[in-house]
């Protein structure tokens, strides 16, 4: 999934014009020479919402980490009309021309949900910062101290002058109480407290795999760069995290990547990370489905390898293919596969295309675990049944009445189907994403009656017990480790997936929080300690 998720219709419980089952029965597979899978306790993981400027979460004391790119301003001209900037190689600006300066907006937030108070501001070089909608209280060279009051919204933080000989970089824009040794790891101390008894956390956001454009290791985010925003978080913070956190890191690689940036970052993962801890290892994300771009990569190179004469179906085997070749490279740089989690993806709504997949040059005998997204499904479209005209007039008792009449029942189905599929195949099911999916698509996102029904469904008590019943559901099916979807995030037209809404809100009074937190401790697992 992303962000911004418009189609999340596609995203692995929605269904997918393109993908239809054909008439003839399901590849069978040979049988796997590896030992069987046999049954693993469920566990719950979770999905951490992704890095940006209106991230609700605030995962860093460092807020400008958060940064989106510089934006050219020029005197006199239209928003973002300025001069092409001269960068270095980090992200910071070089130089300005007479006229001109660069901002970047800040805690892009909304209804006062971000600390208040004295920020503290650092940066190395020479020049002049400034502020939006946030007030100077001190200035020396390096340093300043700026009030920002929440309930305004998000602040601007501009360069309006830089000495081209010795710029302005390392800029540093920490929370109130906070500074370089006040945070180790500079992770908001609230981040840890709140995910700390996760048994994984899976970084495909925090990574922006989705879309990715990256292709060698020179093109990795770094952690010297200006903002972890535009191309992701560097491994060694990802790293550093899971290993705070106690959990075991699940790393989405970038579709493009090619081998050598595989084997480095592998060897990133095996040196820093803590050695009792396990990786789990996907390509890419969701590439079956055709909303992103790494789809219409697999079906490429798929069709270009001729292994298929659909594009489709040659991405559903490019993407085994190419999974089995980067578990190889995980298996050498860690010595073996005794450490690894080794994922092939599966398309919830379908198992014929999952089965596909796991078939394909006995890809299953090479891998750990089949990987789904069983949401529990409700894609509301003019053109879906029911349609956005009748669910907008619903009450949340009729809403409940479908969701457990057929949206629960339907992901169910969904579990079981994958469930089999893994088992013929000797894999473990794990859920790679997962939770409610009350949104509108194709246009009905725009329906304000139908949203707030789904906002307004997503704060009820009943959406914890149902959640509560999914999560057996799970159990009973046999799957193991769940990643929810997602952490914290606010909710809007395009989507309520946020377990949490804002940093600062009491989880006693979130029924999906509580839901988690009940799973987990079914799990053995002390969730938020």
């Amino acid at each position: 999934m992303g962000i911004l998720v418009a189609a999340l219709v596609l995203a692995g419980c929605g269904s997918h014009a393109s993908v239809s089952s054909p008439p003839s029965a399901p590849r069978q597979g040979p049988a796997a020479a590896k030992a069987p899978a046999g049954p693993s306790a469920a566990s719950l993981g979770i999905n951490l919402a992704g890095l940006s400027d209106w991230s609700t979460e605030i995962p860093f004391v460092d807020v400008f980490r958060l940064s989106r790119e510089w934006i050219s301003q020029r005197e006199g001209a239209g928003w973002g009309q300025g001069p092409k900037l001269q960068l270095d190689e980090h992200g910071w600006v070089r130089r300005l021309e007479p006229g001109t300066w660069a901002e970047t907006p800040l805690n892009t937030i909304e209804g006062g949900h971000y600390p208040s108070g004295t920020y503290t501001v650092l940066y190395d070089g020479k020049g002049e910062l400034a502020f939006t909608n946030a007030q100077v209280k001190s200035a020396t060279p390096g340093k300043m101290l700026v009030d920002v009051d929440s309930r305004r919204g998000g602040f601007f933080l501009q360069i309006r002058r830089t000495d081209p000989a010795d710029h302005v970089r390392n800029v540093r824009v920490y929370l109130p109480g906070h500074g370089p040794a006040s945070a180790p790891g500079g992770f908001n101390p609230s981040l840890l407290a709140r995910w700390r008894g996760v048994s994984t956390v899976r970084f495909m956001d925090w990574m922006a795999t989705n879309n990715s454009k990256q292709e060698r290791w020179a093109d990795r985010p770094k952690p010297t760069d200006a903002n972890w925003a535009t191309k992701g978080a560097p491994v060694e913070v990802m790293v550093d995290l899971a290993n705070r956190l106690g959990t075991d890191p699940w790393f989405t690689l970038p579709h493009r990547v090619d081998d050598d940036y595989v084997r480095r970052f592998a060897q990133v993962v095996k040196e820093r990370l803590d050695p009792k801890r396990k990786v789990y290892v996907e390509y890419s994300n969701e590439l079956w489905n055709s909303m992103f771009e790494q789809s219409r990569y697999a079906g490429e190179q798929g069709t270009k390898l001729k292994l298929g004469e659909k594009p489709w179906e040659a991405g559903w085997r490019y993407t085994a293919q190419r999974s089995v070749e980067i578990f190889r490279i995980w298996e050498s740089v860690f010595g073996g596969r005794s450490r690894l989690v080794r994922l092939l993806p599966g398309f919830a709504a379908n198992d014929w295309v999952s089965n596909e997949i796991v078939s394909w040059k006995d890809a299953a005998k090479h891998a750990d675990a089949l990987a789904i997204a069983p949401y529990i499904p409700f894609n509301i479209g003019p053109d879906s049944k029911p349609p956005v005209s009748e669910v907008a007039g619903w009450n949340l008792d009729r809403l409940f009445q479908e969701l457990r009449d057929k949206a629960l029942p339907e992901s169910v189905g969904f579990i079981q189907k994958h469930a089999a599929v893994a088992k013929k195949h000797n894999l473990r099911l794990i859920a790679y994403e997962g939770g409610q999916h009350l949104v509108g698509v194709a246009g009905g996102e725009n329906n304000d009656q139908m949203t707030s029904l789904f906002l307004r469904a997503n704060a009820d008590p009943r959406m914890g017990a149902l959640h509560d019943d999914y999560f057996r559901a799970w159990v009973q099916s046999g799957g193991a480790e769940f990643a929810y979807f997602s952490s914290v995030g606010g909710w809007s037209k395009w989507g309520s997936w946020g377990v949490l809404q804002y940093v600062d809100e009491d989880p006693a009074k979130s029924p999906k929080w509580q839901a988690l937190k009940r799973f987990a401790a079914s799990r053995g697992q002390k969730l938020g300690q």
